[in-house]
């Protein structure tokens, strides 16, 4: 089954649900077999029904089980939306759900114990084709549907599984909200070129351009991550100096990413409960 053969339920017309299906749409997927579930029904949304050709609708009421069902709304009124959808769910349909903090269980509860569910989490990058995104797979997910899962979430950027449920937990830490911290780098070294004399637009600009640039050179080139730090560092020059405080084994930033990263982790944990 490829993907302009599938029929496909969208829940939620968000951000994130807005850039999946685009993505979809411009890999093939007939727009004829997509159906959008969103209560707001946003204007834009409608616009693009209207240009493309699929079907917007606020309540899933009249829907045969389609191949793919995709879950986007907010983890705060899963336990609303999920009931919902019991009637669409059919024995061989995969939910697809990228809700933070929802586990699998919670859709089982729902949606019956023989349902099959992906979680995946993925990030904000994801709205500009740049996105991380990783996947736990229930058991009952047969070959065909982890194949077709990964070509629909590849469509955002990046795509990988994990072998265990918990281990969404860690991705949610790293790459789901990941941005964040880079976005804070920027704040900091901005703040930081204030600090050092130089005007808040100048800062800005110097530090935003210095994640972007950084970004897309780690992005083309093959070489790990340690290796192009090394190529920018010169033995006893400036970037040695500012990384003799950035690696410091106390205090340094390695051990304050971990902090960061495990009370991130933590926190997802406690949102599963």
């Amino acid at each position: 089954m490829t993907i302009g053969d599938i029929s496909l339920v969208l829940v939620g017309a968000g951000k994130m649900g807005g850039a999946m299906l685009s993505g979809w749409l411009d890999m093939g997927l007939n727009p004829a077999n997509v159906t959008v579930i969103d209560p707001g029904l946003p204007q834009e949304m409608n616009q693009l029904a209207e240009q493309k050709g699929f079907r917007f609708i606020a309540t899933p009421y009249g829907i045969v089980c389609p191949d793919v069902v995709v879950v986007a709304v907010k983890p705060q009124v899963m336990d609303k939306v999920l009931p919902t959808l019991k009637s669409l769910v059919g024995a061989s349909t995969v939910v697809i759900s990228v809700a933070a903090g929802t586990p699998v269980s919670a859709f089982k509860a729902h949606l019956g114990e023989e349902a099959l569910v992906v979680r995946a989490m993925p990030n904000t990058p994801a709205q500009v084709g740049r996105g991380m995104t990783a996947a736990f797979a229930s058991h009952g997910v047969t070959a065909s549907m982890r194949t077709l899962t990964a070509a629909l979430l590849s469509s955002m950027g990046m795509f990988v599984w994990v072998e265990s449920e918990g281990q969404i937990d860690a991705v949610t830490a790293i790459s789901g909200s990941g941005p964040a911290y880079v976005f804070h780098m920027v704040e900091a070294m901005a703040s930081a070129g204030e600090a050092l004399g130089l005007d808040a637009e100048t800062a800005g600009i110097l530090a935003r351009q210095t994640i972007v640039g950084a970004g897309e050179l780690l992005h083309q080139s093959a070489l790990p991550a340690a290796t192009l730090r090394k190529n920018v560092t010169s033995p006893g020059g400036t970037t040695a100096a500012a990384l003799n405080v950035l690696m410091a084994e106390q205090g340094g930033l390695g051990a304050l990413m971990e902090k960061a990263t495990t009370a991130a982790r933590d926190r997802s944990i406690e949102l599963s409960k």
